[in-house]
């Protein structure tokens, strides 16, 4: 991309993350109890959460990107995030000054098999093919 070419390319200003889980003590207990007994999965629950709280090595993750990462669940997503995933979870989304982008499916996650470093890697190849731009400086 040329310097005139990401001057006008929309710039990420957020990134969303919507997990396949309910986001009350029901959803949250129903996906725990599921995922041990193999029933239930969430690729995005994977990456960012041990077995019952957000991975020390995420939060690093997060504190290290040029924008804030913020998540939610199925039933607690703002509707135009729950719009532009087409309602399907797991998901990432981009919000930049231009509107919503869909950067990861939940085919995309579950290829991320549980790693931080393959989601960071995925985001940035979406951006990329997405023509997006990170903010300066």
């Amino acid at each position: 991309m040329s310097s005139s070419d990401a001057a006008a390319a929309p710039r990420i200003v957020r990134l969303v993350g919507v997990y396949d889980a309910d986001g009350s003590l029901r959803g949250e207990l129903a996906y725990w109890v599921g995922a041990r007994l193999g029933r239930r999965h969430c690729s995005l629950c994977a990456i960012t959460h041990g077995s019952v709280r957000q991975r020390p090595a995420w939060k690093r993750c997060q504190e290290g990107l040029p924008v804030p990462f913020e998540t939610f669940h199925r039933n607690d997503q703002p509707e135009r995030i729950r719009s532009t995933a087409g309602g399907r979870a797991p998901a990432v989304i981009a919000e930049t000054d231009a509107g919503d982008v869909l950067l990861l499916s939940p085919a995309d996650l579950e290829q991320c098999r549980g790693s931080i470093e393959r989601l960071i890697e995925a985001i940035e190849h979406a951006v990329e093919r997405a023509g997006l731009a990170w903010p300066s400086g």
